[in-house]
């Protein structure tokens, strides 16, 4: 096992062991070559991956961190609490097309979320090879099952006794089973079997490359070229990484190619620049998979064709005299270049806001191209603001917030021109702009117009750490980017005004506080859906119907946004005006309400509860419109599904009927009406969630109604992912009459 990385808190060696000891036990049980296992971190939403197998750490490092609110196979298990398994490419990229934008390889996995009860850890992660068009066996899942039970047993116990079971580091990386079933394997040391072809020409090239990078790597064959691996000093590399060995080979370039031949069982074949000793001499290379590792082959050839300048090499300081850019080698850069910016374009398909257009970019963008810093502006009444900035130090963009359009500087220019200016150093950017405040001496910067169909709408600065050529077609993808932000961040603006609107309308339309009755108390609760999701069309109203009577009303309208507010309002006004216009009963209620949605012809339907009250009695008659079943705690404490038969939905059918339920509330007895925001769990049946709003209702005990709702809602209300907005209505008996 590899030291252990320093993650502060409590974490244990016994933490570190038995997290590594189930990621090689998850991958035996499931036919794997390579897993891990992520869990909480102490960031909210965020997943960090704390042990690896199988694979070396540093290929992994860009899903390291995982936020559970992104399309990944690894959040979905997360959130769901439901394994997520993926046989094969095809089912991965129909489901899940982000992660194979970025592992665009044919392989299988498998994702088993690891929680004991309510409380959820992590998950597991195993890679084995694809099996198309055949299913994960069941003894697969019930073997990984076993694992994530064992786990989540085994986290708990270190959780009582004082350790911490969240994750704030880099993973525990150890080896791998081996085939034969061993404890260790070829993972963090990448065996090399180095092969020649040229015997009297290759050796010898290799031979002088290898010896400036890490010593003798064929050993010394007299002059003739021909001892080759099997000489006795190529065994010194063994357990050594690769990239270790032969520093030339460890650019971010060909990080794909390894990705490739550990996750394909299929040969992979690239160019790669040697070190700085051996200018303009560049190798074939070969990496042919094998059971345990991969043997890698090096064959003399030409440069190619495609070989940009960059990137810097290893080890240029930033300001270094005279620094200059690396080549980077071969066409497999474009291919690596591509990934990132691929997954980011998906990506931005799928963010609303623009706080969440922003995180994308700073989670996608940076990483494709080594930025370090991000800032983006809006362009707003002929000033540009400061929307979003990570990386620079505190406070330095301030002085350039809210800048007119008739000011020099580089992030107006770009806008104004709607040309991209890049600087491959500060003094290029410091001697173009004199005077300009700068926030370091060294580094890079690039500044992107943000246009969007002719319309401008703001700029994007990336800054980098140390001076960087920015070869012809990062500048071309870069640009292209520019413009998909551009979209996303315009997008993102409509809904937000929108979102605003529908909030409004919604505020507007719902009961500001609800009448009082005697024997009778009433208190309710909305959330809106978390950031990033429309305004939905839940509502809940009181009203008194004359006689001493009170109409409990719930009710949830089919969509989201501004449309579903406005039908909303409509049906509170229709139910309301039916309760007020006479003594009806509650069946003729909804059939009204139903036939007025169907004339005004929305295109959308909702459910409906309907509760008339004698608050004297405690007789209740209901009536139920395709909506979740309200709970009944008796003044026992026993609390009950009630068994409403109902109809359909309103907006649907105009013949349809709405058959009344009568029973009675106890003096001490709490009725609870909810939409079904409150109960619905992705990936869950709604029966799991309405057995947990029972259970709750159950414990909540003598305890004030208010508080009571606040207790209900408030586990639903910490979540950062609730896609539905929750509206929550409680009626208790207080006396006997």
């Amino acid at each position: 096992m590899t030291a252990r990385p320093d993650i502060g808190g409590s974490v244990t060696d016994v933490t570190a062991r038995v997290l590594a000891r189930a990621a090689l036990d998850a991958v035996r049980a499931a036919g794997g070559y390579a897993g891990g296992v992520y869990l909480r971190s102490g960031t909210e939403g965020l997943l960090r991956m704390a042990s690896l197998t199988g694979i070396p750490g540093r290929l992994f490092r860009p899903w390291w961190r995982m936020h559970v609110n992104r399309p990944y196979p690894v959040a979905e298990a997360y959130r769901s609490g439901q394994p997520v398994h993926l046989p094969d490419a095809e089912s991965a990229v129909r489901r899940y097309p982000q992660l194979m934008a970025g592992l665009p390889f044919p392989f299988g996995s498998l994702y088993e979320p690891v929680y004991r009860g309510s409380l959820r850890y992590g998950v597991l992660v195993v890679l084995r090879p694809a099996t198309p068009g055949l299913p994960v066996a069941t003894a697969d899942r019930e073997r990984l099952r076993a694992v994530a039970d064992r786990l989540a047993g085994q986290l708990e116990a270190l959780a009582a006794g004082g350790a911490s079971v969240t994750w704030d580091g880099d993973p525990v990386c150890v080896p791998g089973p081996d085939p034969a079933g061993g404890a260790s394997g070829a993972v963090e040391r990448l065996d090399l079997a180095v092969l020649s072809v040229d015997r009297q020409g290759v050796i010898r090239f290799v031979n002088s490359a290898a010896r400036e990078a890490a010593g003798t790597l064929l050993g010394a064959d007299g002059g003739d070229g021909t001892e080759g691996a099997e000489g006795a000093e190529g065994a010194e590399l063994g357990g050594r990484l690769l990239w270790e060995a032969l520093p030339w080979l460890g650019h971010p370039a060909y990080e794909d190619h390894f990705r490739a031949v550990l996750l394909a069982p299929e040969p992979v074949h690239f160019r790669a620049r040697l070190g700085p000793r051996q200018p303009g001499r560049w190798l074939s290379v070969g990496l042919h998979p094998g059971v345990d590792g991969f043997t890698v082959t090096f064959t003399a050839t030409e440069r190619p064709a495609y070989a940009p300048e960059s990137a810097l090499p290893p080890g240029a300081g930033p300001g270094a005299a005279g620094a200059r850019s690396t080549p980077l080698g071969s066409p497999a850069d474009r291919a690596s270049a591509l990934y990132r910016p691929v997954a980011l374009a998906i990506a931005l398909t799928e963010a609303v806001t623009a706080r969440q257009v922003s995180a994308v970019v700073t989670e996608e963008l940076l990483p494709a191209f080594g930025g370090r810093q991000l800032a983006i502006y809006l362009l707003s009444e002929g000033h540009l603001h400061l929307a979003w900035e990570t990386g620079f130090p505190k406070g330095f963009l301030d002085g350039f917030d809210g800048v007119a359009l008739d000011v020099r500087l580089p992030g107006v220019e770009t806008l104004t021109s709607g040309r991209p200016l890049f600087f491959e150093s500060m003094e290029h950017l410091a001697a173009a702009y004199p005077g300009i405040p700068l926030d370091t001496h060294h580094g890079a910067r690039a500044f992107l117009p943000l246009i969007a169909s002719g319309r401008p709408v703001g700029s994007c600065i990336l800054g980098f750490d140390t001076p960087r050529d920015f070869s012809q077609e990062e500048r071309t993808v870069l640009t292209a980017l520019a413009g998909l932000i551009a979209q996303a961040l315009e997008r993102a603006r409509r809904y937000d005004n929108e979102a605003e609107l529908a909030r409004g309308l919604q505020a507007a339309l719902l009961p500001h506080r609800l009448p009082e009755a005697e024997h009778v108390v009433t208190v309710a609760r909305y959330l809106p859906g978390t950031a990033g999701m429309d305004i939905g069309g839940d509502w809940y109203d009181v009203i008194d119907a004359g006689g001493g009577l009170l109409a409990l009303v719930i009710g949830d309208v089919q969509g989201h946004g501004v449309a579903a507010a406005a039908t909303m309002g409509q049906l509170r006004s229709a139910v309301r005006a039916f309760t007020l216009g006479g003594r009806i009963s509650p069946e003729q209620v909804m059939h009204g309400t139903n036939r007025l949605l169907i004339d005004l012809d929305p295109g959308q339907f909702a459910s409906c509860c309907y509760v008339l009250l004698d608050p004297a009695t405690g007789r209740a008659l209901a009536v139920r419109a395709g909506h979740p079943q309200p709970l009944l705690r008796h003044p026992d404490g026993r609390t009950e599904v009630l068994d409403l038969p109902g109809g359909v939905v309103l907006g649907i059918d105009a013949e349809a009927g709405y058959p009344v339920t009568e029973f009675t509330i106890e003096p001490g007895a709490v009725l609870a009406l909810y939409t079904d925001g409150l109960v619905e769990i992705p990936g869950t049946d709604i029966d799991v969630g309405v057995e947990r709003l029972r259970a709750a209702l159950a414990l909540a005990g003598a305890a004030q109604l208010t508080e009571t709702a606040d207790r209900l809602v408030g586990e639903a209300g910490n979540s950062t992912d609730r896609p539905d907005d929750i509206a929550l209505l409680l009626a208790a008996r207080t006396t006997a009459p």
